[in-house]
């Protein structure tokens, strides 16, 4: 994690909302508390090297993986969001995505697959995926990856902004890569939703899954739509649901037309507290 990174996750948001005098402390601590954080940094795992070490891991179910490497997408992790120098070892109740990933993924297991991760952070769910899909490449994608702790013959690590069509195009689309999963949990933002799931669904193979993480936040969090017009991408599934119609301004006739004429199926499930979309192609 570079001084950027650090400051733009613990402390930009701080800034936003402090008083005049209050920012300029923070300007002038935020460094210090950067080099004290340095000494609680992660180092980089290898994960080819880790196979070997415990090789009993690719025989573990998908929720002990994802806690094994805490992950929030299992029962229970660590907090992962405090500073590093503030993580502590008290296990709090994470979503609980296990239960219904393993019924989603249970033909691909054992596939030479493609998964795409948009919003890897530090790479824990990634983690989890090598082991479990012992023939998958993955790649993971972060508006920070700096912050992703792994490395592996079978993981890509890079930059792509969610939030941006030309980020997109030119980090993705331009690419001409193909996946068989693609898994949104990046910004979880109204906007960012609807433009990964309409701009991506092309580079998703026939038989493919699309999931949506948290689904639901621009929905109950007022944080996730700041400035941003509805309808969000939960109104516009059960639109499609429902044989309704629907009109986002950030997308174009041809994104909609293709996702219309290309999804086989939408559902829409619950995990411990938000909504997860499992959206599967033609």
């Amino acid at each position: 994690m570079n001084l950027r990174t650090f400051y733009k996750i613990f402390y930009k948001h701080r800034i936003a909302k402090a008083s005049f005098f209050l920012r300029i402390y923070n300007f002038i601590v935020v460094p210090f508390k950067y080099l004290h954080n340095i000494f609680f940094f992660e180092k980089k795992v290898n994960l080819d090297e880790h196979k070997i070490k415990f090789p009993n891991l690719g025989k573990k179910n998908l929720n002990s993986l994802f806690e094994y490497f805490n992950s929030d997408k299992g029962e229970s992790f660590i907090n992962q969001y405090l500073q590093p120098a503030k993580k502590n070892k008290i296990k709090i109740k994470a979503h609980g995505y296990a239960k219904i990933y393993e019924n989603v993924f249970v033909n691909l297991k054992n596939t030479r697959i493609n998964i795409l991760e948009l919003g890897s952070f530090y790479g824990n769910a990634a983690a989890a995926f090598y082991f479990y899909f012992d023939k998958a490449y993955i790649y993971s994608g972060d508006i920070y990856p700096d912050l992703f702790k792994y490395k592996s013959n079978r993981i890509k690590n890079f930059y792509v902004d969610s939030s941006s069509r030309n980020s997109l195009s030119k980090n993705l689309l331009s690419k001409k890569n193909n996946f068989d999963i693609i898994i949104e949990d990046a910004s979880h933002m109204l906007k960012d939703q609807i433009l990964s799931l309409f701009m991506l669904f092309p580079l998703l193979k026939s038989g493919g899954v699309f999931i949506v993480e948290e689904l639901d936040f621009p929905e109950t969090r007022d944080d996730m739509k700041i400035n941003q017009t509805k309808p969000d991408l939960k109104q516009i599934l059960k639109n499609i649901l429902n044989n309704l119609d629907f009109n986002s301004i950030y997308i174009n006739e041809e994104e909609k037309k293709y996702f219309l004429e290309n999804f086989l199926s939408i559902e829409i499930k619950k995990g411990n507290f938000n909504e997860i979309a499992i959206i599967k192609k033609r």
